[in-house]
């Protein structure tokens, strides 16, 4: 593998661990004759459910698609807005913004990447409070929000709570699974993530007519899913069209990968563990790295490490090259939303100038490679480099 300047890797970003037991799964699929969605994406669904101990599970193509559902089921529309973090995959704003939605964005706290309970409470108060209809947090790197904050912030004004879990599986807290403690909580399985599909998703929720409403929605606005449609007495082609509806469905090829992925869900998360033990013991050692938070039930989905810039002779981005010349994979989470064009002529003042947390973490950060597969050898090489650049940039 080789990173986007041609030179090979030893140690790549992410890799999926994908065994014999996807293979097969993916092939019983082809020879079955089904491919669609049908009794696998049924099961994933049923599996996954009881996994996060969530009433209902509904699988979908992308968390993309399962945001927008979870979205328009609780009233997210023209004249409505949502409270989210800056600091995310754009795609979490991008959501509302299709329905037709504004977006109001709060800072992350100072010391984690999490959206700030106290800046939500402050557009809540203000003029713009009276349009929101939800709450977006996002669990970035699998760290969760402080849900307990923000879910007595949703009781006091009355909006719904819409978990973005991308990153957070499974994330088990005392008040339960990350992407079950708000109204409906919204996962992905791209193939960077915890587990995957290759694409796909996931939307929970305890709520009922939520999941009725994002049933109907996510095939078309039918009143009849595809697999009752062909395997049930009554005629195939009898059904109505009750809303106009998405095509979000996860076809059952995928949802038999999920399932097996799903069943070596918690080895993932043990091995993923194990790995951040060994990066923080080193890593910690060294002055110009800031460890990444930790708090309870964290997946450890990413490992971000910050640098402490006034250490170094180089900024942010001057790091991540030379950690991908001597054979690194890195990425970086993320870039805020207010560096997109889109989004800065849309929402005046909408700059780095009000989101000062936001714009330090990204600055400063730097996510390096954490997937299962790792070897002893490929977490020695990466600390050692990290210990090469920094000694050669060391202030």
């Amino acid at each position: 593998m080789a990173d986007n300047t041609g030179n090979a890797l030893k140690v790549p970003f992410f890799r999926a661990s994908i065994g014999t037991e996807e293979e097969e799964a993916a092939l019983r699929v082809l020879r079955s004759g089904w491919l669609t969605t049908g009794k696998e994406a049924l099961s994933f669904e049923k599996e996954f459910a009881a996994k996060v101990e969530a009433k209902h599970a509904l699988a979908v193509n992308s968390n993309t698609s399962g945001m927008v559902l979870a979205m328009e089921a609780c009233g997210v529309g023209p004249g409505k807005a949502v409270i989210t973090t800056p600091y995310t995959f754009v795609s979490t704003a991008a959501c509302a913004r299709l329905l037709g939605a504004d977006v109001y964005f709060a800072d992350i706290e100072k010391d984690s990447y999490s959206i700030d309970p106290a800046k939500i409470e402050e557009i809540l108060e203000s003029p713009r409070g009276k349009n929101v209809v939800a709450i977006v947090p996002v669990h970035i790197a699998g760290n969760v929000c402080d849900m307990d904050a923000i879910m007595r912030l949703a009781r006091k004004y009355g909006v719904r709570v819409i978990e973005d879990a991308a990153h957070s599986f499974p994330s088990k807290t005392s008040m339960g699974y990350a992407g079950v403690i708000g109204d409906a909580g919204v996962f992905s399985f791209y193939v960077t993530k915890t587990i995957t599909t290759g694409e796909g998703g996931m939307v929970t929720t305890n709520d009922d007519a939520l999941a009725r409403r994002m049933t109907v929605m996510r095939m078309h606005g039918m009143d009849r899913t595809t697999w009752d449609r062909y395997t049930s007495p009554k005629a195939s082609w009898e059904y109505d069209i009750i809303a106009p509806g998405y095509k979000y469905n996860l076809p059952d090829i995928l949802a038999a990968i999920g399932r097996v992925q799903l069943a070596k869900a918690d080895e993932f998360d043990r091995k993923r563990k194990e790995h951040v033990e060994k990066y923080k013991a080193e890593l910690g050692k060294l002055d110009f790295i800031k460890l990444p938070p930790d708090g309870e039930g964290n997946s450890w989905h990413l490992f971000l490490m910050r640098l402490d810039l006034t250490k170094l002779r180089c900024d942010r981005n001057t790091f991540a090259q030379e950690l991908q010349k001597r054979g690194v994979g890195i990425s970086v989470h993320f870039i805020p939303v207010f560096h997109f064009s889109y989004w800065n002529k849309l929402y005046e003042g909408f700059d780095a100038a009000h989101f000062p947390n936001a714009e330090q973490h990204y600055n400063e950060t730097i996510s390096i490679p954490l997937f299962p597969d790792m070897t002893e050898e490929d977490i020695s090489f990466v600390i050692g480099t990290i210990k090469q650049i920094g000694e050669s940039y060391h202030a």
